[in-house]
């Protein structure tokens, strides 16, 4: 049963995931929460940036970071829209997010659940809690539709 507090921040990812859409990009959001409070967004840039690394995790922890004034991210949740490749995984463990929340599997490039499954890894320092399938169908169905009008 679902805490009758828990708020969702998907549809604040899901937002960013149609900008990043709208912009060209691959329709990735995410949102990083401290206390309840939105503290940074992110959407994928990389081709906006011409920075490969500029996933929407990324841009998210970098924002957070800045804002916060830290590199850890102790008390954070990352809500992102899709789940994380394994640069952005590893990114999520050294800012030592608390809890990871996320959409889509992602069977081909995910480091979460598929692929190498980084926070399962020994090297791994920092495991968050790790909650998938929040707004799976809409976090699919924006990618899917981002595709299929470039194929």
């Amino acid at each position: 049963m679902r805490d009758p507090n828990f708020v969702t921040f998907m549809p604040e990812a899901l937002a960013e995931a149609e900008a990043a859409a709208a912009a060209g990009e691959v329709p990735v959001g995410a949102v990083v929460v401290k206390d309840g409070a939105i503290v940074a967004r992110g959407r994928n840039r990389t081709i906006e940036t011409s920075d490969p690394t500029a996933h929407a995790e990324i841009e998210a922890i970098r924002a957070a970071g800045a804002r916060l004034g830290s590199d850890r991210l102790i008390d954070c949740d990352l809500w992102v829209t899709l789940e994380p490749c394994p640069m952005c995984a590893g990114a999520i463990s050294f800012a030592r997010i608390r809890r990871l929340y996320y959409g889509a599997d992602d069977p081909k490039g995910g480091a979460v659940e598929n692929g190498v499954r980084f926070f399962s890894s020994p090297s791994c320092h920092h495991v968050p809690e790790v909650y998938s399938g929040l707004e799976k169908t809409k976090s699919g169905q924006i990618l899917r539709e981002f595709f299929k009008v470039r194929r």
